[in-house]
């Protein structure tokens, strides 16, 4: 392996802000190329696009940091060109809103609406330090007590190009799925991080709450869960080191389900939650 390579990205110089960096063409609107290194089967993973939408935003308002982000997932988003178009809604002292919409094109060259997203930011550094909670952080194995795509015998049904890009270690009692013996408990835990050593921040956070396998595979459901709308709440800013992140389904219903997610940082803070409406295929 080269010197290079030992490397660990910074946050700033990394795979993930080169591929979720947009260029702006004009006022509010933003050109990006989306890259196949975040596929899931062949779409592109909603965290990753929810942080470009979230790069977009954040230069377009005056504050710089997602506090709350909600997506509505229209259509499937295919690894090529795409435009951002964003506006900005009201501006204030401490939060402003924006909301912005991803565009492609279809295969008779017609413009589709992939995502569209209304969002508040604000400034993270600025919050003040009281905390109440009687949230507790997950309880996970030791890092090297737990499995990723690597140790699995057999391909992981659903693998795909983004698992190259993550550190991603799950609690084998979340396992069960790829052991052909799923739990039923509709759970997943799992170390996170970025495979090039990036420290998170806020906008891979919203990578972060939906890169994790789908709940639904310890429910003994396998194959694509497309998620129809994910609203993420970005607590604070998560100090460096791997994320702890937990998700939990209490009800599936109607072919759909929802996703609770958790994230926690080195320092034992909840630094992002969030839900989503996901739809499954049953047999």
């Amino acid at each position: 392996m080269s010197e290079a390579a030992l490397v660990q990205a910074t946050i700033g110089d990394s795979e993930f802000d080169r591929d979720t960096a947009v260029t702006l063409r004009a006022p509010g609107v933003y050109d990006i190329d989306l890259s196949a290194g975040w596929t899931i089967i062949n779409a592109v993973n909603g965290g990753y696009l929810l942080a470009v939408l979230g790069r977009a935003l954040a230069d377009a308002l005056p504050h710089g940091d997602p506090f709350t982000i909600s997506a509505h997932y229209l259509t499937a988003s295919q690894p090529g060109p795409a435009v951002v178009r964003t506006d900005v809604v009201r501006t204030g002292r401490t939060l402003s809103t924006g909301q912005a919409s991803l565009f492609q094109y279809d295969d008779e060259g017609r413009e589709t609406e992939r995502i569209r997203v209304l969002a508040s930011y604000g400034d993270l550094d600025a919050l003040p330090d009281d905390v109440r909670t009687s949230a507790k952080p997950p309880v996970i194995p030791p890092l090297e007590q737990c499995f990723g795509p690597a140790d699995s015998p057999a391909p992981v049904p659903g693998s795909s190009a983004i698992t190259d890009r993550l550190m991603l270690k799950l609690d084998p009692s979340t396992l069960g799925w790829a052991l052909g013996s799923p739990s039923g408990k509709g759970e997943m835990r799992a170390w996170f991080g970025l495979a090039d050593g990036r420290d998170a921040d806020p906008f891979s956070l919203l990578l972060a709450v939906d890169a994790l396998p789908p709940t639904a595979f310890e429910l003994g459901i396998s194959g694509w869960v497309p998620t129809v709308e994910l609203t993420v709440h970005i607590r604070c800013r998560p100090a460096p080191g791997p994320l702890r992140v937990s998700i939990t389904t209490r009800n599936l219903a109607g072919g759909f389900l929802e996703e609770d997610a958790e994230v926690w940082d080195s320092a034992d803070r909840l630094v992002a939650q969030s839900r989503q409406l996901a739809r499954v295929r049953l047999a």
